[in-house]
């Protein structure tokens, strides 16, 4: 292995790509320079372990986590900032979480969420954005359901997508957890099994989206995956994401103790161990010394790394953005936008002859402000992907500024007769609940990073230092809080305040703060008034108030289905070490038993009524379907409204009615507006022996409001 006697630096290689040089050459003539140590310095982070573990113990991700950086030759390495609600580094713009901005149905506000993520980013020293989270949350249960963007694969892979175009503009993307990861508690020790059917057709379809993006990382789930943990799954990651999809760019670990062998992971095509020094800088020199593992396989990896920098480096991107761009106006309006339409009307009955919203001043110039989260920051939880924004609007914050007029009654504790005193008093009442990094989030404690088989992989403590000090800087990533949800309702005293709220006044407004769906069928009947209003970011009390009193539409819809009770949904134990995942979950498990959910997958009301009508088919290319339709606005105020593409079929072991695109389109009052919308025949096809095939000769396709829309407009399309 020789190093070339002339040294070419990094940045000259990026020069030549911008004149047209080959990427290829650029990459070979590169990796020729790295001497045996510069190479396996690619393939994990550059800190070493226990000084990292005590880094990340006085705050996660402050900086840019760098992995690979050889200064020899000017190569930056990978410089890694978490999310996704925004950029962990610094006091950055809290955006709300993705399951909220799923909720939007707007792919384009979507990827003006990643050019501002970017921005942040980049502005901060970093380069590689860890927060294209597109997990399929199976059960609702899943402590990080707040991280990804719905329970429909094709949701998932057109956010995910959306996101990685915009974080592009300024810096790589990865998407993550490869793959099956949706068990928070038991991710560490669980074995997920799944069939080709069940991988191919519902869980892996959004990856094979942001890959055909160019997504430029793909990060590994702690989980195994049909016996094999994720991390050194050579049929995953050789196999299907660069066998079958043609992924070239770079695939890393999930930090710490990310596999459990590693010579075996970089034999698998695991290329970066994150995000320090531990497993490979123990054990692989002897494993290159035994030929247990080649130096083929640290130049696979080497190259893959330096042709993804170097790609990037190379490619247009936006002019380098000054510090001023972190938590600037312009983000912090962003994030007030993607919040007021992310919010879901799930009811709005009239008192009175008229709906509850959106309020008038006038006729509301007192609030009961009801709830121990009306007056809480609350963006999300507080693991990985917490953003640490320097200043957070709550629902009482926005209130005060936005409507100093409005005589404001606070309760804010959990008193349930005091609530409703402040509610007899008052014009309305608005009920803010639900949950915070308590109740859901990344489970870092307990059994789970610091379990016996997981402290043996990691690295001898240091001569000279205290190891009870290291342990406890290992056990302060984290926390026993958060963790997977025990249960899908609220809390029983927030139950006993809105019920108490709603019987002393009849205009009652419950505010829901989650991520996954609630549970509502013990008070909603006797509430005219329910909002979903997620962890909303760093703006969401503006933008809460915005949409309780109609200055922006109630636009938002469900990126899931709320079933009536738990016992429609999957089998879920959070503590289990094995578990057998299948392709009914969510809106299409309740079609195959015949359950009525409570609010089915889209569902969302606006402040005025539309119709669509007209659906046709323009044009079908390859996996490609072209329908065009006319929307109409029926009432009397603008709106914003989603239409869904739906396929309905008739198929064995199959959904019964599959998303296959949407589009939001807003309209003046009594507006009709002609749109052309694509979408995918892939959620039509099924997997069989390696390739796909259509589920049935032909499907209905539904330009509805929500899925099982009665008065969706329909036409049949013939599978080709």
């Amino acid at each position: 292995m020789s190093t070339a006697a002339h040294t070419e630096s990094f940045d000259d290689a990026v020069a030549r790509l911008k004149r047209g040089s080959d990427l290829e050459r650029e990459t070979e003539n590169l990796l020729e320079q790295l001497t045996p140590e510069e190479k396996l310095g690619l393939l994990d982070g550059d800190s070493e372990f226990w000084a990292g573990i005590a880094e990340m113990s006085a705050g996660y991700n402050l900086k840019p986590i760098v992995m690979g950086e050889t200064e020899r030759l000017g190569i930056p390495g990978l410089r890694f900032s978490d999310g996704p609600r925004g950029v962990v580094m610094g006091a950055s713009t809290a955006f709300p979480v993705s399951m909220a901005r799923g909720a939007t149905w707007d792919v384009d506000l979507e990827e003006r969420v990643g050019v501002a993520i970017g921005r942040e980013l980049r502005a901060q020293g970093g380069n590689f954005f860890g927060g294209v989270c597109i997990n399929l949350p199976r059960h609702p249960a899943w402590g990080r359901a707040q991280e990804t963007y719905g329970e429909d694969p094709y949701l998932l892979g057109e956010f995910g997508a959306a996101l990685v175009r915009g974080v592009q503009r300024n810096a790589m993307a990865v998407a993550k957890h490869y793959a099956l990861n949706s068990m928070e508690n038991a991710r560490f020790k669980v074995d997920v099994l799944a069939d080709e059917q069940t991988l191919h057709e519902a869980f892996l379809p959004h990856f094979r989206r942001v890959v055909e993006e160019g997504v430029d990382g793909i990060m590994t789930s702690y989980n195994s995956v049909n016996g094999e943990w994720a991390g050194q799954n050579e049929a995953l990651l050789e196999g299907v994401l660069r066998g079958e999809w043609g992924f070239q760019g770079v695939t890393m670990t999930d930090f710490v103790s990310g596999f459990r062998d590693a010579g075996l992971s970089l034999r698998a095509g695991l290329d970066v161990e994150a995000p320090m020094r531990q497993q490979r800088a123990q054990h692989l020199p002897a494993d290159l010394e035994s030929g247990r593992v080649a130096w083929d396989h640290v130049d696979r990896a080497a190259r893959r790394i330096l042709r993804t920098q170097l790609h990037h480096y190379a490619s247009a991107r936006e002019e380098e953005p000054s510090a001023e761009v972190v938590f600037c106006a312009e983000h912090r309006s962003l994030a007030r936008e993607v919040s007021a339409a992310s919010m879901v009307l799930l009811k709005n009955h009239p008192v009175d002859a008229s709906p509850v919203l959106p309020l008038a001043p006038d006729k509301a110039s007192s609030v009961a402000l009801i709830g121990r989260l009306a007056n809480l920051p609350n963006t999300g939880d507080h693991g990985s992907s917490s953003v640490r924004s320097p200043d957070v609007v709550t629902a009482f914050d926005g209130f005060r500024e936005r409507l100093p007029e409005v005589q404001l009654l606070t309760v804010f504790e959990d008193d349930v007769k005091v609530a409703a005193a402040a509610a007899e008093k008052a014009d309305v009442a608005i009920v803010v609940v639900g949950y915070t990094a308590e109740d859901e989030g990344e489970y870092v404690g307990g059994d789970s990073m610091l379990a016996p088989e997981l402290l043996a992989l990691f690295p001898p403590f240091p001569d000279g230092m205290d190891p009870s000090n290291l342990m406890g800087a290992a056990g302060a990533m984290g926390s026993t809080v958060g963790g997977d949800r025990a249960g899908l309702r609220l809390r029983p005293i927030d139950e006993e305040i809105i019920l108490a709220t709603a019987a002393a006044n009849p205009r009652t407004v419950v505010v829901v703060v989650t991520a996954g769906a609630v549970i509502m069928e013990s008070w909603r009947e006797q509430v005219p008034a329910v909002l979903v209003g997620w962890y909303s970011g760093a703006e969401g009390g503006h933008a809460l108030v915005d949409v309780l009193y109609g200055a922006v539409d109630a636009g938002g819809r469900l990126p899931y289905a709320i079933p009536t009770t738990e016992e429609h949904l999957p089998y879920f134990d959070r503590e289990a070490t094995s578990i057998v995942y299948d392709r009914w979950f969510g809106q299409r498990l309740l079609d195959r038993d015949g359950h009525i959910p409570a609010f089915p997958l889209g569902f969302g009301l606006s402040y005025t009524t539309f119709e669509t009508d007209d659906l046709s088919i323009a044009a079908v290319s390859g996996d490609t379907v072209t329908v065009t339709a006319q929307v109409r606005n029926t009432g009397d105020r603008a709106g914003r409204h989603v239409v869904q593409l739906y396929g309905s079929l008739q198929a064995e072991d199959f959904p019964r009615r599959v998303l296959m695109g949407f589009r939001p389109v807003n309209l003046e009052p009594g507006e009709t507006k002609s749109i052309e919308l694509e979408g995918s025949l892939r959620p039509l096809q099924r997997r069989n022996d390696g390739h796909f095939e259509w589920a049935a000769p032909e499907a209905v396709l539904e330009a509805a409001a929500y899925s099982g829309d009665p008065t969706a407009s329909l036409t049949t399309l013939r599978l080709p």
